[in-house]
This record gives C-alpha cells, structure tokens and sequence, in this order.
C-alpha cells in the first residue's frame, strides 16, 4: 500500500547539487520539492540523511546467480526471481534491467537456452503484483554462438525488452585479449585447462566466423524491432567504437581500455563501467580501471554487474573522487534513466515516479534506511 507522506530534514541529491529540504509524496508520485531543514507536523525528520532517487541498474547478472547459486544446480525459478527482487530493493536498486544472455551453443552444451522461458515467469510474477520494484529485460546478444537469431525471434515489443548489448566473447580479442586471463576464468568456473581449453577457444573462434557477422547485423534489427536502445560491450579499439556508433549504440558497456573509453566520448557515447571494479581499484579481467575514467571524465554509469550492494557504494565513492555526492549518485541515478528513455524516474521533482531512497554514510558506505518504489516501502 502506498502512503502520503514528506521526508523532511534530508540531504536532498539533485541532479547538479545536494540541499537541505523535503520532499512530498502522494500515492505513486512526486508532488513537491522544498528546500530548509523545516519538520511539517506529520512529516518524517531524516535528521540529515541522504535523500536521493531509487537507483536505476541496467546490466546485473544476479538473477542468473539465484537462478543457478552453483554449477549444475537449477533453483526454482519462481522463488530466486523472489529472491533477487528482494535483494536488488534491500540495496537501494528500484528499477532493474534483468540481463539474460541470448545465444546458445547447443553442440557443445557448454551454455543451453533459458531466457525466454525465464522471462515468461518473471511476468507472471510481475501480472500477479508479487515484485517489489520495476523490472525490464536486458538481453544479451552473444555473437560467438549458434542460435542467436532464433532465440532473438522469440522476443517482440510486447516484451518489456529495454536494452540488448551487442556481446562477443570469442577468445583473443576485447575482454579476453589476455588469452591467460581467459584460461584462468574458465578454470576455475569450468575445470578447462590444457588441451581442453586450447579446443575450446579453436571452437569458438570458428563460430564467430561461421556466424558472427550475420549475428551482429540480426541483432540490431531486432533492437530496433523491440523499441530498445542498443549497448556494445568491451569496445577495446578506436575502431570498436566506431562500429557501434555506426550501428546508432549510445551506450558502452565496460570499454577495456582509455582509447575505447575516450572515442566512445567523442562519438556521443555514455560510457557505463562496473561498480565492483570501483569498490577493487581496478578489474578483474586486467583491463582499465573504473577509478582512471572517472578522473579522465570518461565514466558516465555505474552497473552494480555481479554485486548489487556495490552499486549506491561506488556511486558514493565516486562522489569522493570527484568531490561532488550529486553527480556521484547521478550515475546511478539520472543518466541511467535518461539513456534507455525512461524520462519518468532517476530525478527528486514534482511529477516523477515516487523511487525513493533514503541513507547515511557510515565510515564512507552507506547505510539504507528506507526505499520507497512508486511511494510504496519496500525495503
């Protein structure tokens, strides 16, 4: 059930500033933004805490962790969907882009298809009013694979799919340009090693020149088919980036490098990067570090990736770097929003959706002391 109520007293972060004031929600929605340090009879005193919009997440994998919490185990779908619905509002996250990766390799049964299905329970579970927070589909195209095209066909508008990144994991190249760095990542998820491993990336590169082409060019018609914005992912070359401006991409998700990083700014391009990689100082994957884009002015958005409380940290820690908790937070907030045209959030203003957060910072992290999704309280 929502609730009238004024959260008054708080830090209030606004798009290019932080203030002292309240904020007035009634039902669903934003009706009043005021400033001064004032407690209207009724009203909730936050006694200084930061008060900011719910937090907007557009790449996360923890479904697909609740899903399959080890290696062989299929957890009821039903309950993790629950699970992480829970987990991403405990977190201050009120509007999720739940990515799912399309694109299988059936011959080799290393990864199997599941996201049309899964998505099907996730909206039945969304008709029946039992999520806390705002759900979309991410889909993750995977060009390096052998049934992309069909499983993009089984999506259309009706969908609720806001966003597809263009993905290529063939070894050598973007994120695994180390080919070590790959050996030890599937080692330890896998057990490949030795021959195995060499007959697996010999595999994969002969997909991607089988398929990948004609995968890259279907899955921007199927963007488009769907009304969602189109993301590339690892660009590591001045020349990556151009390609996916020429395929309209407004949006890079986790760029490898301070070239890729800086072409895709040149080329109106927000640059979104991992918010696990601010919280560690630098990747895991060896590739450039969140924190020397952020002080470059190359970083746009943060992606809570496979931590979903590490989100609101980075995006206070970015605020430490910059020295500015408003644009800090914006990263999680406003630009994310703004990126996949949901002009209806990620802003403290009169006529916004009510997502709401309220903190403190306790030795630099902040502690949640309420969310609101659409003026209902929910963690």
């Amino acid at each position: 059930m929502t609730e009238d109520m004024i959260l008054a007293n708080a830090t209030l972060v606004l798009p290019d500033e932080t203030v002292t004031g309240s904020v007035r929600i009634e039902g669903e929605t934003i009706t009043e933004i005021a400033t001064g340090a004032a407690v209207p009879a009724g009203a909730m005193d936050c006694g200084g805490d930061y008060v900011c919009p719910g937090l907007v997440e557009l790449h996360t994998d923890n479904l697909e962790r609740h899903i399959q919490p080890r290696p062989k185990v299929d957890w009821p779908h039903a309950a993790a969907i629950l699970a992480h619905d829970a987990e991403l509002a405990s977190t201050g996250i009120t509007t999720v882009f739940d990515a799912m990766r399309v694109g299988s390799i059936p011959s080799g049964q290393r990864y199997v298809k599941y996201a049309r299905g899964l998505s099907r329970e996730l909206w039945q579970l969304r008709e029946q009013d039992a999520l806390k927070i705002s759900h979309f589909l991410h889909l993750r195209a995977e060009v390096c694979s052998e049934t992309l095209v069909e499983e993009l066909n089984e999506f259309g508008p009706e969908d609720r799919v806001g966003l597809v990144s263009l993905m290529d994991h063939t070894p050598g190249q973007r994120q695994f340009r180390d080919i070590t760095k790959l050996e030890a990542y599937l080692k330890g998820k896998l057990g490949l090693e030795g021959d195995g491993f060499l007959q697996h990336v010999a595999d994969l590169k002969a997909m991607r020149d089988r398929n990948g082409d004609r995968h890259e060019a279907e899955t921007v018609k199927a963007a488009n088919r769907f009304g969602a914005m189109l993301a590339s992912h690892d660009d590591t070359t001045e020349e990556q980036v151009r390609t996916s401006a020429g395929h309209g991409i407004r949006l890079a998700e986790f760029p490898t490098t301070v070239e890729a990083a800086r072409a895709c700014h040149v080329q109106g391009i927000k640059v979104m990067m991992g918010a696990p990689n601010v919280i560690r100082g630098g990747s895991h994957s060896g590739n450039v570090a969140a924190h020397e884009l952020a002080e470059m002015g190359h970083l746009d958005i943060l992606s809570s990736d496979y931590v979903p409380a590490a989100l609101l940290l980075s995006a206070a820690r970015l605020g430490e770097i910059w020295g500015d908790m408003a644009r800090g937070l914006k990263t999680v907030t406003q630009t994310p929003a703004q990126v996949v045209g949901l002009d209806d959030r990620g802003e403290l203003r009169a006529g916004a959706r009510a997502d709401v957060i309220r903190f403190r910072l306790r030795e630099g992290a902040p502690a949640l002391n309420g969310v609101w999704s659409r003026g209902r309280r929910v963690a």
